[in-house]
């Protein structure tokens, strides 16, 4: 009845064509609840097998219809022309146009066509991303395709969309570029396809590096390539299942409720009232401006709050904007800011103004300690009276969920030209006598006797800044005349200002810096830390002959005689030093081999500030074994009491230094003299303890007498401890550790006085002076948060998630919360397949045409950027509802699942055909078609120093302006006249900002395309997130496996790195040997 052979132009082949396209298409479908995609064979191999053959000879299509493999003896074969016929029929059609690098998560889309989402400057691309991920894939794991067709070709199980939407053409059944097409056309397509494969290599052969830039992906490693491995798509539902657990356990508890919400909405309606009545006092009777409308100014809220990412307990972020101010808030030289700190901290508001920020913001809190607002008037009055701190390192970013980022560490005050306190080793000078000071006045720069090198370098680089100049740096730009000579001013006085009369002496007789002391030479352009490496080589260098000990052996100290020659030549070069970057290597390099030299070690052996007593030992330990001579065994005899004298002798506490001095140690080990070393610190951190109140006053005696029993011990006989002294030592464990409060530990630079507790002060919030990129990136993170539920969870689990593990504080040099939310959002909207999220900034961004112009140019413009993108929440929310935005149906736990996979390797990934995020190349960048560019195309390959001069408000001074004279009173009748107070000028000073770029981890700001918002990562905090995101993966991969649990859990709060209690135990074990082990004999103890 069907015809089953005959040439395809009599009708025979046309319908046998529909039959097997339809076994093709329900082979290809996805198997429903697997989670992965269907196999599907290249199309050259498709062959056919008609319905009767299948009834005739059933295994021919239970091995996939291959007819040249099958005989049929009864029936003739066609022939090879008409098989080839056959096949080109049956060959699925293939969009032969070229796509240029394009790859989901990789590179940009050139593409451009009619599309019904916008213009066509954006259409065409993002109807182009979607499709394209369409033509290479299936529908996500969850997607059921009710009808068939093709799997290239989906239809969407949702209504119609109305003609109005901008989804108007994305309606069910194949899309118009994927309609069949004439048998002509898929012949000519064919023979395009044939011509392109002969050109470029097969799939698996390397692709060709010509053309290619580094780091742009090749055509085999983006969108297109299958997996590599088969993935067992039960242990992926296993794990999906466990990460959509902890999100529907974790996240209904993180996000902020509604009463919480009130309450702030609440006190920023009262603060909103103070600022306009700051600001209109200051308006009226500062400047005259009587005409002034109060309802002008504003205190909008934006920041994670008004995103809808807001967690429980989390600051608000508050935007003041009063647009009829001249000078605005956010000029340099506005004294608004400051007027607001005044009058916050007048009502009993916790209130400190942030200057050394990226633009100006001030911290405040509703209830502040009584402590707290006392040092926060005191600082306040340090500045009206003209004195300002000076910062300490580069600027820093504070923690903020702010999309601008533009808070940094509070210890960061303003700092000025006009007032500073000066210090023993420099002289401070008034920056209108600069250029006089560095050409003729004699710099007064002088190192205390007690001072490291290290100290004394960091001294002259910060009078080097007050100088107004800076050092040369392979990265910074040249330097001009007046900096060339500020900073060969500051280098000859950090030589002369030594505290070794010798060392400077013989610095001043090398060719590389003569220059520097005497005219006549031919001149030089140092830089201050090519002079530093130079003084602490030469230092090492002048020590070679009073050495108290040789190296171990004779080819050792050949060597080391070597290394010290060779830095001698190296700085008696001759000739001008036009390469002081080059020079300066070459200076580290050799300074550093120095450094190495043991005998020369020892000489220099002291114990560094705040360094531990046990890594003080271990130094001295490493340079006992390197300096035994290897061939006699008895050489640590006469070894081992010399390193010990220059041990006891560079102990940086002058008290414990005695001690070991008069100790009976004659021959001691170098173990019994660190071990009373540390006895005798962990005697200082108790009493420095009990001073600073750390015990409970019930233990202050048990504290005195253990201090008492630490100086009296001698440590260099063996001591059985008493029964008593066990009981005694076993108490001594229970109480709290001294040494988390040591005097011998440095001091926090990220805490002070003046920051503000995370609890039991109410209401914290950042007022920000210069936030209106801000409310329009706020405003687009709202979009994305109702173009899906999904992204929502996904965003709050993943910012509870990086808190919890440490890596969510950006001025200890890790990522800010907005930052992961750009990382969500990128693997959303650009790596998830389907997508989740439409990219806003590239779908219907134009503005409406009804809109009134001065409208559109605010949606189009701010501040020189670009910030147009589909901004229509209700439109959004409308086809959100209604399931149009989107055709990925994973659930929350695929989607994280998918995430942490993504970041934490760079290889082939296992539910997407997509490669992992290169944090070493590559930029996420969310307005970009495909979310990365790489660090070459933006130029972001190497951190960037940057220096910034402005002029600020100055603190206030007594009004030297006449009062108004006054007048005689008017007569009944008449009117008086009033008297206006005359506009001050504003007083302005000078403010140097250090601002430190970095782009080991790069984020591209949506708007500002210039900022990286990742730009406070340092290197450590990189390496802990990369850290994280590693653990992570790992403990998902482990889920129902036998080793699960082994590394905790997802969400386990990260330990403290130092473990200073186990550190005190084994101290304690050490000195007076082990705890009691039975629970009965603790229990004993204890009562």
């Amino acid at each position: 009845m069907f015809p089953s052979q005959g040439p395809p132009d009599q009708g025979g082949g046309d319908l046998e064509a529909r039959l097997r396209g339809l076994i093709l298409s329900n082979a290809n479908t996805t198997p429903p609840g697997t989670g992965l995609p269907a196999p599907s064979a290249p199309p050259t191999q498709l062959q056919s097998i008609t319905p009767s053959r299948q009834q005739e000879n059933p295994a021919a299509a239970v091995q996939g219809g291959d007819l040249e493999q099958s005989s049929f003896a009864s029936r003739k074969r066609p022939n090879q022309a008409q098989r080839r016929q056959m096949n080109s029929q049956l060959s699925i059609p293939i969009d032969t146009r070229p796509i240029p690098g394009a790859q989901a998560g990789r590179g940009s889309f050139g593409q451009q066509g009619h599309s019904p989402w916008g213009p066509s400057s954006y259409q065409g691309q993002f109807h182009n991303h979607q499709n394209q991920r369409y033509q290479n894939q299936q529908h996500s794991p969850r997607f059921q395709n009710p009808g068939s067709g093709s799997p290239y070709s989906p239809r969407t199980p949702f209504p119609q969309v109305s003609p109005q939407s901008p989804m108007h053409n994305h309606q069910s059944g194949p899309s118009s570029q994927f309609q069949p097409r004439h048998h002509n056309q898929f012949q000519q397509q064919q023979q395009q396809q044939q011509q392109q494969q002969q050109q470029q290599p097969g799939p698996f052969a390397r692709p060709p590096a010509q053309n290619r830039q580094l780091y742009q992906p090749g055509p085999n490693q983006g969108q297109g390539r299958g997996r590599m491995f088969p993935q067992n798509g039960e242990e992926i539902a296993i794990q999906s299942a466990h990460l959509e657990n902890l999100v529907q356990e974790r996240v209904p508890i993180m996000g902020i409720d509604s009463v919480e919400e009130a309450e702030k909405e609440e006190f920023r309606a009262v603060v909103e009232k103070v600022c306009q009545a700051a600001i209109a006092q200051y308006e009226k009777e500062d400047l005259g401006n009587d005409k002034f409308d109060t309802s002008t100014v504003e205190l909008q809220c934006f920041g994670s709050l008004k995103s809808g990412f807001a967690t429980k307990a989390s600051d608000m972020d508050l935007a003041l904007l009063t647009p009829k101010s001249n000078p605005a808030p956010d000029c340099p030289e506005s004294p608004i800011p400051r007027l607001l700190e005044r009058k916050l901290l007048d009502l009993g508001y916790g209130a400190r103004l942030l200057t050394r920020t990226r633009v100006p913001i001030i911290k405040l809190c509703q209830k502040p300690t009584e402590k707290l607002l006392s040092d926060l008037l005191e600082e306040r009055a340090k500045w009206e009276s003209g004195f300002v701190a000076e910062p300490e390192g580069d600027e820093e970013i504070h923690d903020s969920e702010t999309p601008d980022e533009t808070k940094e560490r509070p210890e960061m005050q303003s700092t000025g030209n006009q007032a500073s306190s000066t210090t023993s080793a420099t002289e401070v000078v008034h920056p209108k006598s600069r250029r006089e000071s560095s050409d003729q006045k004699q710099i007064a720069f002088r190192q205390k006797n007690e001072q490291s090198l290290g100290d004394y370098y960091n001294s002259a680089k910060r009078l080097l800044k007050k100088l107004g100049g800076r050092d040369l740096t392979s990265t910074s730009p040249d330097l001009s005349e007046e900096e060339g000579r500020v900073l060969n001013s500051v280098c000859k006085a950090f030589i002369s200002g030594l505290s070794s009369e010798a060392l400077s002496t013989r610095l001043c007789k090398y060719n590389s810096i003569a220059p520097l002391f005497d005219p006549s030479l031919p001149p030089v352009q140092r830089t201050l830390q090519g002079i530093w490496n130079q003084v602490e080589g030469e230092r090492l260098a002048m020590a070679w002959e009073s050495r108290p000990l040789t190296e171990s052996d004779d080819k050792q100290e050949y060597e080391c005689l070597t290394i010290v020659e060779a830095w001698r030549t190296l700085q008696d070069k001759h000739g001008p030093l036009t390469e002081s970057s080059i020079y300066n290597r070459q200076l580290y390099t050799a300074s550093e081999k120095l450094k190495k030299i043991s005998s020369l070690q020892l000489l220099f052996l002291e114990q560094i500030q705040y360094e531990d007593p046990v890594f003080y030992h271990g130094r001295a330990l490493k340079i006992i074994n390197d300096l035994k001579t290897r061939d006699q065994p008895n050489s640590g005899d006469y070894v081992t009491p010399i390193i010990i004298a220059h041990y006891v002798a560079g102990v940086s506490n002058n008290s414990i230094c005695e001690i070991l001095q008069n100790s009976p140690h004659a021959g001691a080990t170098l173990q019994q003299i660190a071990l009373h070393h540390r006895a005798l610190q962990l005697a200082i951190d108790y009493e420095h303890a009990l001073k600073s109140s750390y015990f409970e006053d019930c233990d202050r005696g048990i504290v005195e007498e253990y201090v008492s029993l630490l100086r009296s011990r001698n440590f260099y006989r063996q001591n059985v401890p008493t029964e008593s002294e066990i009981n005694f030592v076993a108490k001594i464990r229970t109480l709290p550790d001294p040494t988390q409060v040591s005097p011998n530990k440095p001091r926090d630079r990220y805490k002070d006085h003046l920051e503000f507790p995370k609890t039991d002060i109410g209401i914290q919030c950042d007022i920000n002076f210069s936030a209106h990129l801000a409310i329009h990136n706020t405003q687009l993170l709202r979009c994305y948060s109702h173009s899906d539920p999904r992204v929502k969870a996904m965003i709050l689990f993943i910012k509870h998630w990086s808190k919890v593990r440490g890596i969510n504080t950006p001025y200890r040099g890790t990522l800010s919360s907005y930052g992961y939310v750009l990382m969500v959002l990128h693997y959303l909207v650009n790596v998830a397949q389907p997508f989740v999220c439409p990219n806003l900034q590239a779908v219907n961004h134009n503005p409406p045409a009804y809109l009134p112009p001065a409208e559109v140019e605010a949606r189009t413009i701010c501040k020189g950027r670009d910030v147009r993108f589909w901004r229509n929440e209700a439109e959004i929310k409308n086809l959100s509802e209604r399931k149009m935005l989107n055709h990925n149906h994973d659930s929350v736990g695929v989607l994280l699942r998918g995430f942490f996979e993504y970041f934490a390797q760079n290889g082939q990934m296992s539910t997407v055909g997509n490669k992992g995020f290169d944090w070493g190349r590559e930029v996420l960048s969310l307005r970009t078609m495909g979310g990365i560019v790489t660090k070459q195309e933006k130029g972001w390959t190497g951190a960037k120093t940057v220096i910034e001069t402005s002029t600020i408000a100055a603190p206030p001074t007594p009004s030297t302006v006449p009062e108004a004279r006054s007048k005689p009173e008017a007569s009944p009748g008449e009117q008086a006249e009033e008297v206006k107070t005359p506009k001050l000028p504003v007083k302005t000073m000078e403010e140097t900002k250090e601002i430190r770029h970095r782009y080991l981890f790069a984020i591209e700001d949506p708007f500002e395309l210039d900022h990286n918002v990742a730009r406070t990562v340092t290197h450590n905090g990189i390496v802990s997130i990369r850290d994280e995101f590693r653990r992570a993966w790992r403990i998902i991969r482990s889920i129902g496996k036998p080793y699960e649990g082994q590394e905790g859990r997802l969400l386990d709060p990260v330990t403290s790195r130092d473990d200073n209690k186990s550190g005190l135990q084994e101290l304690l074990t050490m000195i007076h040997g082990a705890a009691p082990k039975s629970k009965a004999a603790y229990q004993e103890i204890q009562t």
